[in-house]
């Protein structure tokens, strides 16, 4: 039995709009990763990108569970000594709705230049308007 190796070329890659108003972020962020990754695919290899695009759109008004809103936090650092920058969820919402959902997606596609590459696949935005309708994207349901 011979191993079959998709070629990049000749993979049919198709586009998905999510609706992420009123989804929980953990649960859109692993149907996103999983579908960037290919895993819906019966082609599907770890090593190689042959997943789909995804469109997220109303990213702002995506939610979380619990207490999570307010306990929920994210660091970042400047790079300067004392430069820990700390928001929670719903101050980073606030400042950029777009992170929040972009982390979660980062945190669970692969590290490394692959992981890079798929995280390109993945548009996000904050409102209902995007411009990629002319890729005829199919609406998916979370």
């Amino acid at each position: 039995m011979k191993t079959v190796f998709a070629k990049p070329a000749s993979v049919e890659r198709k586009w998905y709009v999510i609706d992420a108003e009123g989804k929980i972020l953990g649960r859109v962020a692993a149907k996103i990763a999983a579908i960037v990754r290919g895993k819906n695919k019966a082609i599907f290899v770890p090593n190689q990108e042959i997943g789909d695009f995804v469109v997220v759109i109303n990213a702002e008004k995506i939610v979380v569970t619990g207490r999570k809103a307010k306990q929920k936090m994210y660091y970042r650092h400047t790079g300067y000594v004392g430069g820990l920058k700390v928001n929670s969820f719903e101050k980073l919402l606030e400042r950029n709705p777009v992170l929040p959902l972009e982390h979660a997606v980062k945190g669970m596609l692969p590290k490394g230049p692959l992981g890079r590459k798929m995280q390109k696949n993945v548009k996000i935005y904050a409102g209902t308007s995007h411009p990629h309708a002319a890729q005829n994207p199919v609406i998916l349901e979370v």
